[in-house]
């Protein structure tokens, strides 16, 4: 006779083991999701937002009017906009908006610049000074003509030398130019080109405008000692035409000059 027994089947692990187990699971399965939240925020959405960057100034320079003769003013208007200080060549610092009034004795480039927190701008403008002409008498018909020679011309008409950055005649060169004219007046023949030329310091551009004040300052001279305007005929050489090329205050001062040469 055979005897049938039932089997259930037991688990290989006790009841301590197997919960210990389970509780494991649980912990890493929370840690793992914890894990995956955080790496959602990236340093990009912590970053702060950059300032932005101050705004660049800017300013405008008029003169009214841009012509005068010589003994009238001139107004200098000026605008800026996000400028804390700003400077006017020739005359100083300014407020960043205004007038003034000035009364050039000569052709002048007035220069503007304007600084703030964004950087810095210019602006320029040129007053034209006008040479008076003065009314020229008949030529006497009965005068012979005495145009005397090249090297009693030089001997008796020396060229005006000026100080850096300057068209205004020093006493030394008024009283060169008024021994100038009177032999120019003693010799009404004579006609004469005055250049003016610069040292090669500074722009071409910049130099070009400061040698035709140099020339129109001696030439101004000249008629104001009795020299009739329409015998003289300036030109304005800058600094592209150098006596002496040392880099020394000497060889500077020998070209800040107004030259005077017969006008053949």
């Amino acid at each position: 006779m055979t005897y049938m027994h039932s089997f259930q089947p037991k688990s290989f692990l006790s009841g301590p083991i197997r919960s210990a187990l389970l509780l494991a699971v649980a912990l890493a399965t929370v840690s793992g999701c914890h894990k995956n939240v955080a790496s959602t925020q990236t340093p990009d959405a912590l970053a702060p937002t950059p300032a932005p960057l101050p705004p660049m100034p800017t300013a405008t320079l008029t003169a009214d009017p841009a012509a005068i003769d010589v003994g009238q003013s001139v107004v200098l208007n000026w605008r800026t906009t996000d400028a804390t200080t700003a400077t006017i060549d020739n005359i100083g610092p300014v407020n960043p908006n205004g007038t003034q009034t000035v009364s050039p004795a000569t052709s002048t480039n007035f220069h503007l610049t304007a600084k703030g927190d964004g950087g810095s701008v210019e602006a320029s403008v040129r007053v034209t000074v006008r040479i008076p002409v003065a009314p020229v008498a008949p030529p006497d018909t009965t005068a012979t003509a005495d145009m005397g020679s090249e090297t009693a011309f030089h001997e008796s008409v020396a060229d005006i030398f000026y100080d850096y950055d300057s068209s205004d005649l020093r006493p030394d060169a008024q009283a060169s130019a008024v021994k100038s004219a009177s032999y120019l007046v003693a010799h009404p023949e004579i006609r004469l080109v005055i250049g003016g030329y610069c040292d090669d310091r500074g722009s071409a551009e910049y130099n070009l405008a400061l040698g035709e004040n140099r020339a129109n300052s001696a030439k101004t001279a000249l008629v104001n000692a009795g020299v009739a305007p329409a015998r003289i005929r300036v030109v304005s050489y800058g600094k592209e035409k150098q006596f002496c090329t040392d880099e020394t205050e000497a060889c500077w001062q020998q070209n800040r000059r107004a030259q005077f040469s017969l006008d053949r």
